[in-house]
């Protein structure tokens, strides 16, 4: 599926047309910080079909911004650069706080948040910013919270010091397509006929669906008496995680054991269900932290001024399967981890071309389109279509060191843009029929590229894979040399897979 398909997808399944609010598109410009990521790449479609004029805020550009988001202003600026804040809210009625540090793990996240909302409390109150709306999490500050949920509720502190007004939405787990936790619990649920409960994990709290939380995010900008307030906002169950678990395995019809066990070690439980989930450790052990905190919401102001019903847990977990189901997931907590692959090293970008290049072809008479849209499906859950088992050992080897490993998959099945995640490689660039360059985001001792390219040459159709991989030092020279006997049994097998697949 093409870029401009995959758009036209995204505005055709609005998620705010019952909203109980009129479009105020008279607003000068509202400003989206962590478009990029999962929140954000689903806001910024309804307020541009709303007719806002939307500026979007992003660590660096990449081409397929404009194809996503036809209409909306791209900035380049991050939150602790304070100069360029300052230019990316010049001129902003409303700004949209979607910033997190989640993904840098649950030791550096509390000091990046917080430096980052003071530099952009002070560089809305500069630009005289009427408005900042924020989504943090569910959670009394005089509890002993997790470091999470204790920062994000710093975080709101920190924004309402200043002189703009805050709206702080305040939200437990999201339930949705792509979501972190909702992935959490599907693969554990999916893969494990066991299920170990601690203690914590029969801790209550009201989760609420994606859909009701864009929702809201929408809804308090276009009721302006929600400036200066905060709310809480849930669905319309309050559940103990392990019903959560059991709600799941109903749904999926899968009969799961649920043994209670004195252990509860939450360290070892994020580890350990990093490993059976795409969601690598780091976040996974920021979001189990908060399973010991009770997180319900403790009044119902937001109904007030938008009178709408949330939707069940079970309805939430519905409408994410249904969606991955139809292959319909528009964003994905992968978009936004590991958390500096926006400024990663491109591959155009070195100085010199890669020390160490290997390159398998084959001549072919299929058309074009059918070996691009081939090319496409490697990676998730079509595999890489020969020698699975090592694709597989790698990424545990992967994962074991605290890497993405193999498991985290892709956003869609059949259709990719760059940026997306393919496993442990993410979309670098993508030329339509020509050209698929990935990049590699496992742990290794240097860097590493796999491009795919369809080219003519003597007037016949070739289909190349090419392995780069760029490195400096005796390790990565070592390692290079170690699995170079691999890549022509690797290789060669999964183009001529490509070809009779197209």
């Amino acid at each position: 599926m093409s870029n401009s398909a995959n758009r036209d997808e995204v505005f055709t399944d609005l998620l705010c047309r019952d909203l109980p609010t009129k479009p105020q598109p008279q607003l000068r410009k509202i400003l989206v910080t962590g478009a990029t990521g999962y929140i954000g790449g689903r806001l910024v479609p309804e307020l541009l079909a709303r007719g806002y004029q939307v500026r979007i805020m992003v660590r660096a550009a990449s081409p397929e911004q404009r194809e996503r988001w036809p209409g909306a202003e791209i900035v380049v600026a991050d939150a602790l650069d304070i100069d360029r804040l300052k230019e990316a809210l010049e001129g902003i009625y409303t700004a949209y706080y979607l910033i997190h540090s989640l993904r840098l793990g649950p030791r550096e996240f509390a000091t990046a948040d917080l430096q980052a909302a003071v530099n952009f409390r002070n560089a809305a109150e500069k630009n005289q910013v009427k408005r900042i709306i924020y989504l943090g999490g569910l959670g009394d500050i005089r509890s002993h919270l997790s470091n999470h949920l204790r920062s994000r509720l710093e975080v709101a502190e920190e924004l309402s010091g200043g002189k703009v007004p805050v709206t702080f939405l305040r939200a437990a787990i999201i339930v949705g397509s792509g979501s972190a936790s909702y992935e959490i619990i599907q693969h554990l649920v999916r893969r494990l006929p066991v299920l170990f409960i601690p203690h914590w994990a029969r801790t209550r709290c009201q989760p609420i669906a994606l859909l009701d939380v864009i929702k809201y995010l929408v809804g308090v900008l276009e009721m302006p008496d929600t400036a200066g307030k905060y709310f809480d906002i849930g669905g319309r169950d309050i559940l103990t995680y392990q019903k959560m678990l059991a709600i799941l395995a109903e749904v999926l019809n899968k009969k799961r054991f649920f043994i209670p066990v004195p252990y509860s070690n939450i360290k070892f439980y994020a580890y350990f269900a990093s490993l059976f989930t795409p969601v690598p450790n780091s976040i996974t052990q920021c979001l189990m932290e908060g399973l010991k905190n009770e997180v319900i919401c403790q009044n119902d102001a937001i109904k007030k001024y938008l009178p709408f019903e949330p939707i069940t847990y079970r309805e939430a977990i519905v409408r994410a399967m249904s969606r991955e189901e139809q292959d319909r997931v528009s964003t994905r907590w992968s978009d936004a981890y590991p958390p500096a692959h926006v400024l990663a090293l491109k591959l155009h970008e070195l100085k010199e071309a890669p020390q160490y290049t290997v390159s398998y072809s084959l001549v072919t008479e299929k058309d074009e389109s059918l070996l691009y849209n081939s090319i496409c499906k490697v990676g998730g859950k079509e595999g890489w279509f020969h020698n699975n088992w090592l694709w597989r050992l790698r990424g545990i080897v992967d994962r074991m060191l605290f890497g993405v490993g193999l498991s985290r998959g892709r956003r869609s099945y059949s259709s990719i843009r760059i940026n997306d995640v393919i496993d442990f490689w993410r979309v670098e660039d993508l030329i339509k029929n020509r050209r698929l360059l990935l990049r590699s985001e496992m742990r290794l001792p240097g860097k590493a590229w796999l491009e795919f390219i369809i080219e003519w040459e003597e007037g016949r159709r070739k289909l190349l894979v090419v392995a780069r991989y760029h490195t400096t030092t005796f390790l990565g020279r070592l390692y290079w040399y170690l699995f170079l006997p691999l890549h022509g049994f690797i290789f060669s097998n999964l183009i001529k897979q490509i070809e009779a697949r197209s």
